[in-house]
């Protein structure tokens, strides 16, 4: 038996909208399955905003801001976006071309502590940029901001 998805009263099992809050019920009135559209309509911009700054995996929600119909205005989210995708660009460098570019190098220690301070001060970026986002700040990162501000204005 389904239940209405605002006030949890039982509802029928055709009921578009709650007998006794009136809202309209998704998908014939169950409200238990919800699309990928219906979950992406329910994201804020800072919400989408924040996503995209998750250490190592933040470029997924990168992607999907850039790619969806919801954000393609929204030049704030966008800029994060693109500034989370490029922090992330950059961490793939220190990791898949500093690091063996410093073992080939042969050096006894290389340029390994160079790699790993790079990776920690990306790292730091995505922690402070989570923060500030959190907080509803605007804030650029040196370089990586400038060109996410010029990709966004490319798409306009």
């Amino acid at each position: 038996m389904p239940f209405c998805t605002q006030c949890g009263v039982s509802m029928g099992e055709r009921d578009q909208f709650c007998a006794s809050c009136g809202t309209r019920q998704g998908g014939g009135g169950s409200g238990t399955q919800a699309t990928g559209a219906d979950f992406l309509g329910k994201v804020d911009s800072r919400t989408a905003a924040m996503l995209c700054y998750i250490p190592i995996v933040g470029w997924i929600p990168s992607i999907i801001v850039l790619a969806s119909s919801k954000f393609q205005g929204d030049q704030n989210a966008r800029f994060h976006a693109f500034q989370g995708l490029y922090l992330f660009i950059g961490w793939l460098i220190a990791d898949w071309v500093l690091k063996p570019f410093s073992r080939m190098m042969g050096l006894p220690g290389g340029f390994l502590p160079l790699v790993a301070a790079a990776k920690t001060a990306i790292f730091i970026g995505w922690v402070w940029m989570l923060v500030k986002v959190g907080q509803s700040q605007t804030c650029k990162l040196p370089v990586i901001g400038e060109l996410a501000e010029r990709s966004v204005a490319e798409q306009r």
